[in-house]
């Protein structure tokens, strides 16, 4: 997983105001399909998600778990995710939701390399 400087700003920002975070994204509709962000703890997660793995953010003592829906994550293994922030709102259980902002991933699909590498084909 990777972390655009924006996104990493506002988690740094929103670390601020909430405490430790997590994200987890399930792959329902609307905005279900949006990672959302949580106070650590904050959202349950168990047998049915896939711990994607840990965003480090510079200047933050903890790093910020990343949980996908296991059936999200058969549609997305195959991809480099990214997550970023754009303007707009977002669902209003995300953190950021009220700072008028929404956090967003963007992916592109690995290359046979790195899939091979990542025990994919």
């Amino acid at each position: 997983m990777v972390l655009s400087d924006e996104a990493a700003d506002w988690l740094r920002r929103l670390t601020e105001m909430h405490g430790p975070l997590m994200f987890h994204q399930s792959g329902g509709c609307c905005d279900g399909s949006s990672p959302m962000c949580y106070p650590d703890g904050e959202f349950r997660t168990g047998s049915a998600d896939v711990h994607l793995g840990d965003l480090v953010v510079d200047g933050l003592d903890a790093p910020i778990a990343f949980w996908m829906s296991a059936n999200q994550y058969e549609y997305w293994k195959h991809t480099q995710l990214t997550v970023d922030v754009v303007k707009g709102r977002g669902s209003g259980f995300s953190v950021e939701a009220p700072e008028g902002i929404r956090f967003l991933i963007r992916s592109r699909l690995f290359t046979d390399q790195e899939s091979a590498a990542l025990g994919l084909l």
